[in-house]
This record gives C-alpha cells, structure tokens and sequence, in this order.
C-alpha cells in the first residue's frame, strides 16, 4: 500500500499532462506577409484611356471609375506601401456632362459624353436603357490634381502626347478632349506629361486601343493610313500608321521610365472578342412567305443583271454567287449589305450597286440591332432597312475590313512586346485574355462563369465594348499576376465575385 500512495503524486501528474494534451490547439494560419519584391508602389501612376479610367455602359462614372483596374491595383499595392490613388471622379453615376451649361458635349469628335446605360425591364423584354437625369458633371468646373489615374477616355496613342489636349479652347475646333480638359495641369498640358511630372515609382500603361477600335467599330469606314507618318492628318475613325504608334509608344515610355520608375505594359484585344462584334447574326430577318416572295421579285432584275455581267466577262461566277440575293419564307434570312470591295457595275448599269447579303464571315455592330428593320422612307413601309435597302459601311465589318484590323492590331501588339522587353517592363497578355474570355470564360470560386456574352456573360458592359466590374477584376489579376512574375512581389489576387457584372434597374 506504501508503493501505491508512493505513486499518487507521479499519477496526479500525468493526469494534469494528459488535460493539458486535449486543449484545443490554434491551427489558424500565420496572415501573408506581402511583398513588394524589387519594385517600389508608393506612387503609382496609371496611363491609358477609357479602360484605363473605368469606363463603362457607354459611359465614365463615379462607380465605374471606382471599379477600374487601376484603382483595384492600387488598393493591393497599399498593402506593400502604395500610397494615396487619386481619381478625377465625375459628379455622379449617370455619367453626363455638360459644357458651359451646354448638353451637346460631343464637340471633339469623340464618344459622347452621354448617360450610361442599365438593363431595364420592359413590356417587349430586358434592353440597354440610357439612365435618366441629366448628369451634373460640368467639363470647365476644373478639378485640382495631380491625378495618379491618367486614363482618358477616346484617347488614341499619339494624343497622349499632343499639347493642348486638355485646352478648353480647342474642344471647339476638336483637338482638346473634354474628359482631360477638366484635370489638365494647364491649357498647354500633355496627358503623358501631366503622368510623368509626378515622378511615379511604378506605372501601367495601356494605350492604342483607339487606334484600331474606332476604325472596327466605324465599319471600315476610316481610311488605313500605314505609311502616312502626320497623325495631324488623320481623320477620327483612321487606323494609325504602326510606326507612328511604334514612336508614341517609344517616346510615352521613355518619359514614364526617365526617373527609375517600374511598369507594366499591356497589349490589345482582338475587336473579333468583344460582344459589339459579336452579338447581332448575319441572319436575323424572318419573313413570312409573301413578304420573301415580293422581295425576290424586286431583286430580280438586279439577279439578271449581275448575269449579264458575267456574259461581258465583267464579273466571275463566283462574284455573281456572291452577290445574288435570294430570301425564303422563314427565320434565318440574311440582311443585304454595301460592300465597297466588290467590282463596281454602276458604270456599266447604275442599278448594279455593290451590294449582297451578308454571310456569317461579316461582323454586324451591336448598334445595328436597333437599326435594321426601321424604314428608311417613313413614308414607303416597303423600305425596310437591311431588307429592301441595304445596310451602309458603318453597320458591317467585312472579311476584308477585318484583314485591314488584324494586320494594324498584329503591327501595334509586337511594338508592345518588344517594347516591354526594351524598357524591362512586366507584360501582359489582354489579347490571349480577353481571347479565352470568348471562347471558354473563366470559371469562379461560386462555380460560375464569366464570359464575352452580351449582357448575360458577366465580362462585359452593355455597350459591348468595355468590361464591367467583374471583368475590370478579371483584367487586374492579370496585371497583378504579369507584376508578380517580373519583380517578385506576392500581391493577392482581387475577387471578382466582389465587383457587379451587371447593372440592373
């Protein structure tokens, strides 16, 4: 009995050690100590235009601006000593401007500076449906900078550069911006320099999509100005000479780099990826079968006349496959088009116009979806438009106009590869993005998709050009994983989930 009161004490012991085996133990991880790496975030400047700035629903506003990817990166980089972002925020979220008072802010030939548009519920369905008010956002009210967010939007490369970009007084004669006017440091300023004067540790420029958009979403109505080296000669929708952008793009990075600073450069989407490209058929008229009947009846003459053109060896078989128009009782009948790149039979015979339908090869603009089936002549209800009167350039971009884009966007995107290597710049890749958005979409943590599906994707705004919040997101973890890889920093991806991919009423 001695021996067992003896190891009572030694007992008590190991039972303390045994409660105290069972206390619950704090598996909660260590938090993530970010890092800059090699580059210095403490002034970042962001350059570019209206996906530089936030734009988006056809339109530049304060949750818009809010939700770009430069302001998405400039809150990770405040967790590894980013400083302050400031943005030149628009009055309100309708988007709207005025100048002197004055609604008709369209006065440079860039996009209007109109109200954005939400996806509003009516009777006929779900459409795209300017925001009502009138936006209070006043172009000469100038704000006081410096503006770390340099995007302007409907700013081609090489204006970056021009003095007096941001002169009130040239709004008038349309060589100012009205976007730039209200932050410009002076009547004479350049965008690039206003960036560069504020000595930036890190910057992100994306620039030249203006370049070719406005070309594409003209319908090839521009000119094609390779070899014409005067930028001061183009005309709005023009496609910029690949050296000229080769040059700007030179000369806005070697102004961005002059004091040590880190980049990151992007390339540009493919416009054959977003929605305004994208969504309305080739094919969307259905007839009833008298209305197909009195149609081809009308188009006869014309059938017979690009016959008897072949006869005179004028045209080829294939030009006359090509061009006859035929309709059938139904869905599915293509609208009729002007096409420039035919032969021209007018001299020959006047009612020979260079006109056919359209074939899945042809990229209708999103704006078109309103046009076609109005009447051109209120008066004559037969004058149907894309049916019995065919669509203009602006509507289409044809095969060859398509060629003329890829072959510009091709010269503007191996600049900017090269440049990137040049200056040492982390590189990313928004064309492959903005590709993959298209073909496969990207998969998120709720198990949902976001895709380049108008209105109902996700990726992208209703005007089918820009992305939306979600898609601005997707965009900055591209940047930020490019930013990762070149300078070892271990930024956190942004969450789209957290950003709208739809403004609805």
């Amino acid at each position: 009995m001695k021996k067992l009161y003896a190891l009572l004490p030694f007992l008590g012991l190991f039972l303390i050690a045994c409660e105290e085996d069972t206390t619950p133990i704090d598996d909660t991880p260590d938090p993530i100590e970010y890092t800059a790496g090699t580059a210095d975030f403490s002034n970042y400047v962001a350059v570019g235009n209206s996906l530089t700035a936030g734009f988006s629903d056809n339109a530049l506003f304060r949750a818009g601006q809010e939700a770009s990817f430069p302001n998405m990166l400039a809150a990770n980089f405040a967790l590894v000593g980013g400083g302050t972002f400031e943005i030149p925020y628009m009055a309100d979220n309708l988007g709207g401007a005025t100048i002197g008072g004055e609604t008709d802010a369209n006065m440079d030939g860039s996009p209007d500076i109109g109200n954005r548009l939400i996806l509003a519920f009516a009777p006929s369905g779900p459409a795209p449906t300017p925001v009502s008010g009138q936006g209070s956002t006043e172009i000469t009210n100038k704000l006081s900078g410096p503006f770390n967010n340099m995007g302007v939007p409907g700013s081609k490369s090489y204006e970056l550069l021009a003095p007096g970009y941001g002169s009130l007084a040239g709004l008038a004669v349309g060589a100012a911006n009205p976007y730039f006017v209200r932050f410009s440091s002076s009547e004479s300023a350049t965008v690039v320099g206003d960036a560069a004067a504020q000595n930036p540790t890190f910057f992100s420029l994306w620039t030249g999509a203006n370049d070719v958009l406005l070309y594409a979403t003209g319908g090839g109505t521009g000119m094609d100005q390779t070899g014409n080296p005067d930028p001061g000669s183009y005309a709005r929708n023009d496609l910029t000479d690949p050296m000229v952008f080769a040059g700007t793009l030179d000369a806005i990075l070697q102004a961005m780099t002059a004091n040590g600073a880190d980049g990151v450069i992007a390339n540009l989407p493919n416009v054959t990826d977003i929605p305004y490209f994208t969504t309305v058929p080739h094919n969307p008229v259905p007839l009833d079968e008298a209305t197909a009947t009195l149609l081809n009846g009308a188009y006869d003459a014309y059938n017979q006349g690009l016959l008897l053109a072949q006869s005179f060896s004028l045209i080829t078989a294939d030009e006359v496959a090509e061009r006859t128009i035929t309709f059938s009782p139904g869905e599915g009948n293509a609208v009729v088009i002007l096409d420039e790149d035919l032969t021209d039979l007018t001299g020959v015979d006047p009612g020979l116009i260079n006109m056919r339908q359209a074939t899945p090869e042809d990229l209708l603009v999103l704006t078109s979806s309103s046009f076609i089936g109005t009447l051109a002549n209120p008066a004559d209800p037969t004058s149907i438009n894309g049916v019995a009167v065919p669509l203009a350039d602006k509507w289409v971009l044809t095969p060859e106009e398509q060629t003329t884009v890829e072959n510009a966007l091709a010269a503007y995107n191996q600049t900017i590869q090269t440049l990137a290597t040049a200056y040492d710049l982390a590189f990313v890749d928004a064309n492959a993005l903005l590709s993959n958005l298209k073909e496969t979409g990207f998969v998120q943590n709720d198990g949902s998709i976001v895709t380049a599906t108008f209105a109902t994707g996700g990726g992208f705004s209703l005007d089918g050009v820009h992305p939306s919040p979600r898609g601005y997101a997707i965009l900055a973890n591209a940047f930020i994983k490019a930013i990762n890889e070149k300078y070892g920093s271990n930024l956190p991806d942004v969450e789209p989930l957290d950003y709208t991919g739809l403004y609805i009423n």
